[in-house]
Protein backbone atom coordinates (compact mmCIF):
# COMPACT_ATOMS: atom_id res chain seq x y z
CA UNK A 1 0.00 0.00 0.00
CA UNK A 2 1.47 3.46 -1.27
CA UNK A 3 1.45 6.15 1.60
CA UNK A 4 -0.19 8.90 1.55
CA UNK A 5 1.94 12.16 2.24
CA UNK A 6 0.68 15.85 3.71
CA UNK A 7 2.55 18.97 3.47
CA UNK A 8 1.33 21.52 6.25
CA UNK A 9 2.35 24.66 5.00
CA UNK A 10 1.31 27.91 5.04
CA UNK A 11 3.63 30.99 4.02
CA UNK A 12 3.44 33.10 7.23
CA UNK A 13 5.08 32.15 10.10
CA UNK A 14 4.00 31.88 13.73
CA UNK A 15 0.99 30.08 13.63
CA UNK A 16 1.68 26.78 15.18
CA UNK A 17 2.14 24.51 12.05
CA UNK A 18 4.57 22.47 14.10
CA UNK A 19 2.89 21.48 17.05
CA UNK A 20 -0.11 20.57 14.68
CA UNK A 21 2.49 18.10 12.31
CA UNK A 22 3.87 16.96 15.83
CA UNK A 23 0.66 16.34 17.79
CA UNK A 24 -1.27 15.08 13.99
CA UNK A 25 1.82 12.42 14.21
CA UNK A 26 1.08 11.21 17.30
CA UNK A 27 -3.17 11.15 17.31
CA UNK A 28 -2.76 9.52 13.64
CA UNK A 29 -1.07 6.52 15.08
CA UNK A 30 -2.82 6.52 17.99
CA UNK A 31 -5.72 5.52 15.83
CA UNK A 32 -3.49 2.70 14.36
CA UNK A 33 -1.69 4.13 11.32
CA UNK A 34 1.71 3.87 10.59
CA UNK A 35 2.93 7.30 10.42
CA UNK A 36 6.24 8.65 9.12
CA UNK A 37 7.18 12.44 10.22
CA UNK A 38 9.11 14.60 8.28
CA UNK A 39 11.17 17.31 8.69
CA UNK A 40 12.12 19.49 6.06
CA UNK A 41 11.95 23.55 7.46
CA UNK A 42 16.15 24.03 7.74
CA UNK A 43 14.84 25.10 11.69
CA UNK A 44 14.22 21.62 12.72
CA UNK A 45 11.63 22.39 14.90
CA UNK A 46 9.80 19.26 14.35
CA UNK A 47 13.30 17.21 14.88
CA UNK A 48 13.96 19.11 18.44
CA UNK A 49 9.94 18.67 19.64
CA UNK A 50 10.66 14.70 18.84
CA UNK A 51 14.17 14.10 19.85
CA UNK A 52 15.81 15.96 23.36
CA UNK A 53 18.77 17.77 23.42
CA UNK A 54 21.27 15.00 23.92
CA UNK A 55 20.17 13.01 21.23
CA UNK A 56 20.22 15.81 18.75
CA UNK A 57 23.28 16.51 19.83
CA UNK A 58 24.68 13.21 18.58
CA UNK A 59 22.57 13.29 15.42
CA UNK A 60 23.95 16.36 14.11
CA UNK A 61 27.77 15.10 15.30
CA UNK A 62 29.99 13.14 13.04
CA UNK A 63 30.42 9.13 14.19
CA UNK A 64 33.58 9.96 16.44
CA UNK A 65 32.09 13.20 18.51
CA UNK A 66 28.93 10.76 19.35
CA UNK A 67 31.54 8.25 20.92
CA UNK A 68 33.06 10.86 22.56
CA UNK A 69 29.51 11.88 23.83
CA UNK A 70 29.63 8.23 24.53
CA UNK A 71 32.39 8.44 27.12
CA UNK A 72 30.99 11.84 28.69
CA UNK A 73 28.27 9.32 30.36
CA UNK A 74 25.35 10.70 27.52
CA UNK A 75 22.66 8.41 26.85
CA UNK A 76 23.59 8.13 22.77
CA UNK A 77 21.17 5.54 20.63
CA UNK A 78 23.16 4.16 18.01
CA UNK A 79 20.74 4.73 15.24
CA UNK A 80 21.50 8.68 16.39
CA UNK A 81 25.09 8.09 15.59
CA UNK A 82 26.97 9.85 12.84
CA UNK A 83 24.90 11.65 11.11
CA UNK A 84 21.51 10.34 9.52
CA UNK A 85 19.36 13.71 8.84
CA UNK A 86 17.50 14.78 5.63
CA UNK A 87 20.76 17.10 5.02
CA UNK A 88 22.88 14.20 5.31
CA UNK A 89 20.92 12.52 2.60
CA UNK A 90 21.22 14.92 0.14
CA UNK A 91 25.00 16.05 1.06
CA UNK A 92 26.15 13.62 -1.77
CA UNK A 93 24.60 16.24 -4.39
CA UNK A 94 25.66 19.22 -2.41
CA UNK A 95 28.93 18.50 -2.63
CA UNK A 96 28.83 17.16 -6.17
CA UNK A 97 30.29 13.34 -4.89
CA UNK A 98 27.07 11.25 -5.86
CA UNK A 99 23.62 10.91 -6.09
CA UNK A 100 21.51 10.98 -2.48
CA UNK A 101 22.40 8.51 0.24
CA UNK A 102 19.36 6.91 1.33
CA UNK A 103 18.59 7.31 5.03
CA UNK A 104 16.48 4.96 7.68
CA UNK A 105 14.09 6.72 9.99
CA UNK A 106 14.25 6.97 13.32
CA UNK A 107 11.59 4.73 15.24
CA UNK A 108 9.97 7.07 18.17
CA UNK A 109 7.73 4.94 19.21
CA UNK A 110 5.74 1.75 17.65
CA UNK A 111 4.19 2.78 14.55
CA UNK A 112 5.92 6.19 14.41
CA UNK A 113 9.02 6.78 12.90
CA UNK A 114 11.09 10.07 12.25
CA UNK A 115 12.87 11.73 8.99
CA UNK A 116 15.16 14.16 11.27
CA UNK A 117 16.44 17.64 9.93
CA UNK A 118 18.93 19.46 10.50
CA UNK A 119 20.11 23.53 10.06
CA UNK A 120 22.54 21.91 7.64
CA UNK A 121 19.31 22.02 5.35
CA UNK A 122 19.55 25.22 4.51
CA UNK A 123 22.90 25.29 2.39
CA UNK A 124 21.05 23.23 -0.13
CA UNK A 125 18.60 26.26 -1.06
CA UNK A 126 20.71 27.39 -3.69
CA UNK A 127 21.80 24.34 -5.11
CA UNK A 128 17.83 23.47 -5.81
CA UNK A 129 17.39 26.95 -6.56
CA UNK A 130 19.87 26.62 -9.31
CA UNK A 131 18.83 23.39 -10.98
CA UNK A 132 15.39 23.83 -11.11
CA UNK A 133 15.61 25.63 -14.14
CA UNK A 134 18.01 23.09 -15.68
CA UNK A 135 15.67 20.61 -14.97
CA UNK A 136 13.34 21.83 -17.60
CA UNK A 137 15.68 20.73 -20.61
CA UNK A 138 15.80 17.48 -18.59
CA UNK A 139 19.11 17.37 -17.24
CA UNK A 140 19.64 14.56 -15.41
CA UNK A 141 21.75 16.08 -12.70
CA UNK A 142 19.69 18.81 -12.02
CA UNK A 143 16.49 16.26 -11.98
CA UNK A 144 18.31 14.36 -9.27
CA UNK A 145 18.58 17.39 -7.31
CA UNK A 146 14.92 18.44 -7.90
CA UNK A 147 13.76 14.84 -7.03
CA UNK A 148 16.01 13.88 -3.81
CA UNK A 149 13.90 14.83 -1.35
CA UNK A 150 10.53 12.51 -3.20
CA UNK A 151 12.85 9.58 -3.50
CA UNK A 152 14.43 10.27 0.11
CA UNK A 153 10.78 10.10 1.68
CA UNK A 154 9.78 7.68 -0.60
CA UNK A 155 12.52 5.13 0.30
CA UNK A 156 11.55 5.99 4.20
CA UNK A 157 7.88 5.07 3.75
CA UNK A 158 8.60 1.65 2.20
CA UNK A 159 11.24 1.14 4.94
CA UNK A 160 8.55 1.35 7.51
CA UNK A 161 5.53 0.84 5.47
CA UNK A 162 4.09 4.11 6.62
CA UNK A 163 0.35 4.54 5.48
CA UNK A 164 0.48 8.74 6.04
CA UNK A 165 3.56 10.72 5.54
CA UNK A 166 3.15 14.26 7.37
CA UNK A 167 5.78 16.92 6.28
CA UNK A 168 6.93 19.62 7.96
CA UNK A 169 7.68 22.71 6.00
CA UNK A 170 9.48 26.34 6.30
CA UNK A 171 7.01 29.39 6.07
CA UNK A 172 9.04 30.59 2.91
CA UNK A 173 8.47 30.55 -1.10
CA UNK A 174 12.04 29.33 -1.33
CA UNK A 175 13.36 26.00 -3.38
CA UNK A 176 13.37 24.03 -0.04
CA UNK A 177 9.70 24.84 -0.14
CA UNK A 178 9.12 24.02 -3.92
CA UNK A 179 10.78 20.53 -4.14
CA UNK A 180 9.23 19.65 -0.46
CA UNK A 181 6.06 20.58 -1.68
CA UNK A 182 6.41 19.10 -5.19
CA UNK A 183 6.42 15.54 -3.28
CA UNK A 184 3.46 15.77 -1.46
CA UNK A 185 0.00 14.65 -1.98
CA UNK A 186 -1.87 16.80 -0.44
CA UNK A 187 -1.36 20.13 1.39
CA UNK A 188 -3.01 21.04 4.97
CA UNK A 189 -2.55 25.08 5.62
CA UNK A 190 -2.55 25.84 8.84
CA UNK A 191 -3.62 29.52 9.74
CA UNK A 192 -4.38 32.53 12.02
CA UNK A 193 -7.66 34.80 11.45
CA UNK A 194 -5.16 37.41 10.86
CA UNK A 195 -4.15 39.86 8.19
CA UNK A 196 -0.67 38.27 7.95
CA UNK A 197 -1.93 35.07 7.55
CA UNK A 198 -4.14 35.67 4.76
CA UNK A 199 -1.87 37.75 2.45
CA UNK A 200 0.38 34.19 3.02
CA UNK A 201 -2.88 32.62 1.53
CA UNK A 202 -3.14 34.45 -1.19
CA UNK A 203 0.96 34.16 -2.11
CA UNK A 204 0.57 30.42 -1.70
CA UNK A 205 -2.29 28.98 -4.13
CA UNK A 206 -0.63 30.99 -7.00
CA UNK A 207 2.84 29.60 -6.68
CA UNK A 208 1.73 26.14 -6.07
CA UNK A 209 -0.27 26.04 -9.60
CA UNK A 210 2.62 27.30 -11.04
CA UNK A 211 5.09 24.73 -9.79
CA UNK A 212 3.01 22.12 -10.69
CA UNK A 213 1.95 23.38 -14.23
CA UNK A 214 5.85 23.77 -14.91
CA UNK A 215 6.81 20.69 -12.88
CA UNK A 216 4.59 18.51 -15.32
CA UNK A 217 4.55 20.02 -18.69
CA UNK A 218 8.11 20.36 -18.46
CA UNK A 219 10.12 18.39 -16.29
CA UNK A 220 7.88 15.19 -15.59
CA UNK A 221 7.98 14.19 -19.65
CA UNK A 222 11.79 13.85 -19.52
CA UNK A 223 12.89 12.02 -16.56
CA UNK A 224 15.12 9.47 -17.22
CA UNK A 225 14.26 5.70 -16.75
CA UNK A 226 15.44 4.79 -13.16
CA UNK A 227 14.61 7.66 -11.45
CA UNK A 228 11.46 8.20 -9.42
CA UNK A 229 9.70 11.62 -9.65
CA UNK A 230 6.94 12.54 -8.04
CA UNK A 231 3.30 13.75 -9.88
CA UNK A 232 3.13 16.89 -8.16
CA UNK A 233 -0.55 16.57 -7.04
CA UNK A 234 -0.41 18.20 -3.70
CA UNK A 235 -4.18 18.39 -3.90
CA UNK A 236 -5.62 21.10 -1.07
CA UNK A 237 -7.29 19.39 1.57
CA UNK A 238 -8.11 22.60 3.27
CA UNK A 239 -7.19 24.96 6.01
CA UNK A 240 -7.13 24.25 10.32
CA UNK A 241 -7.24 28.24 12.20
CA UNK A 242 -5.45 28.15 15.26
CA UNK A 243 -7.21 30.21 17.52
CA UNK A 244 -4.86 33.15 19.86
CA UNK A 245 -4.91 33.94 22.97
CA UNK A 246 -8.86 34.40 23.37
CA UNK A 247 -11.78 32.28 24.37
CA UNK A 248 -12.96 30.30 21.38
CA UNK A 249 -17.31 31.30 21.57
CA UNK A 250 -16.18 35.11 22.62
CA UNK A 251 -13.82 36.37 19.26
CA UNK A 252 -12.73 40.02 19.02
CA UNK A 253 -14.41 42.25 15.98
CA UNK A 254 -11.37 41.97 14.54
CA UNK A 255 -11.09 38.22 14.62
CA UNK A 256 -14.33 37.77 13.50
CA UNK A 257 -13.82 40.02 10.51
CA UNK A 258 -10.95 38.18 9.62
CA UNK A 259 -12.66 34.68 9.74
CA UNK A 260 -15.49 36.06 7.73
CA UNK A 261 -12.48 36.85 4.52
CA UNK A 262 -11.31 33.33 4.89
CA UNK A 263 -13.15 31.14 3.20
CA UNK A 264 -13.39 33.47 0.00
CA UNK A 265 -9.69 34.01 -0.38
CA UNK A 266 -8.99 30.33 0.57
CA UNK A 267 -10.91 29.17 -2.43
CA UNK A 268 -9.93 32.27 -4.98
CA UNK A 269 -6.15 31.70 -4.15
CA UNK A 270 -5.44 28.02 -3.06
CA UNK A 271 -8.39 26.85 -5.06
CA UNK A 272 -8.36 28.75 -8.25
CA UNK A 273 -12.04 29.19 -8.06
CA UNK A 274 -14.51 31.72 -7.54
CA UNK A 275 -16.71 29.70 -5.25
CA UNK A 276 -15.81 26.36 -3.36
CA UNK A 277 -19.36 24.65 -4.82
CA UNK A 278 -21.02 24.15 -1.15
CA UNK A 279 -18.00 22.37 0.33
CA UNK A 280 -16.60 23.47 3.11
CA UNK A 281 -12.74 23.47 3.14
CA UNK A 282 -12.45 24.56 6.94
CA UNK A 283 -11.31 21.59 8.40
CA UNK A 284 -11.39 22.55 12.02
CA UNK A 285 -10.52 25.69 14.34
CA UNK A 286 -8.31 24.38 17.40
CA UNK A 287 -8.26 26.37 20.38
CA UNK A 288 -5.41 28.00 22.01
CA UNK A 289 -3.44 25.10 24.31
CA UNK A 290 -0.71 27.23 25.71
CA UNK A 291 -1.00 26.44 29.31
CA UNK A 292 -0.64 23.20 28.25
CA UNK A 293 2.53 23.84 25.97
CA UNK A 294 5.40 24.37 28.52
CA UNK A 295 3.99 21.26 30.72
CA UNK A 296 4.20 18.99 27.31
CA UNK A 297 7.55 20.30 26.75
CA UNK A 298 8.93 19.09 30.09
CA UNK A 299 7.07 15.84 29.60
CA UNK A 300 8.40 15.40 26.20
CA UNK A 301 5.16 13.87 24.90
CA UNK A 302 1.73 15.27 23.23
CA UNK A 303 -0.42 18.19 25.23
CA UNK A 304 -3.13 15.54 25.07
CA UNK A 305 -1.04 12.83 26.51
CA UNK A 306 -0.71 14.68 29.93
CA UNK A 307 -1.44 13.25 33.03
CA UNK A 308 -1.13 14.43 36.57
CA UNK A 309 2.05 13.72 37.19
CA UNK A 310 3.13 15.90 34.43
CA UNK A 311 1.48 18.70 36.21
CA UNK A 312 -1.90 18.44 34.49
CA UNK A 313 -4.02 18.94 37.83
CA UNK A 314 -7.96 19.58 38.59
CA UNK A 315 -9.16 21.57 35.40
CA UNK A 316 -5.97 21.07 33.35
CA UNK A 317 -6.73 17.55 33.38
CA UNK A 318 -10.22 18.28 31.66
CA UNK A 319 -7.92 20.81 28.94
CA UNK A 320 -6.34 17.86 28.28
CA UNK A 321 -9.33 15.47 27.71
CA UNK A 322 -10.47 18.48 25.25
CA UNK A 323 -7.76 18.37 23.72
CA UNK A 324 -7.65 14.82 22.98
CA UNK A 325 -10.81 15.06 21.74
CA UNK A 326 -10.21 18.00 19.00
CA UNK A 327 -6.95 16.68 17.60
CA UNK A 328 -8.97 13.08 17.52
CA UNK A 329 -11.52 14.16 15.67
CA UNK A 330 -9.12 16.51 13.87
CA UNK A 331 -7.37 13.05 12.64
CA UNK A 332 -9.90 11.30 11.55
CA UNK A 333 -11.26 14.14 9.40
CA UNK A 334 -7.90 14.89 7.74
CA UNK A 335 -7.82 10.90 6.92
CA UNK A 336 -10.96 10.72 5.45
CA UNK A 337 -10.36 13.67 3.27
CA UNK A 338 -6.92 12.67 2.40
CA UNK A 339 -8.19 9.10 1.39
CA UNK A 340 -11.13 10.37 -1.02
CA UNK A 341 -8.60 12.95 -2.43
Amino acid sequence: MTATSIALFNNKGGVGKTTLAYHLAHMMQRLGRNVLAVDLDPQANLTSMCLDEDSIEALWSPATEAEYLRGQGMLVPDALSGGKTIADAVKPILEGTGDVALIEPISLKSGLWLLPGSLDLSRFEDKLSSEWAKSFSGDPAAIRTTTAFHRVVEHAADVVDADIVLIDVGPNLGAINRAALLAADTVLTPLAADLFSLKGLSNLGPSLRVWQRNWRQLVLPQVPAGISAPKADMVPLGYVIMQPEMRLDRPVKAYERWLQRIPGIYASAVLGASDTNGKSHHVATLRNYRSLMPLAHDARKPMFDLKAGDGALGSTQKYVQTCHKEFRDLAEDLLKRAADR
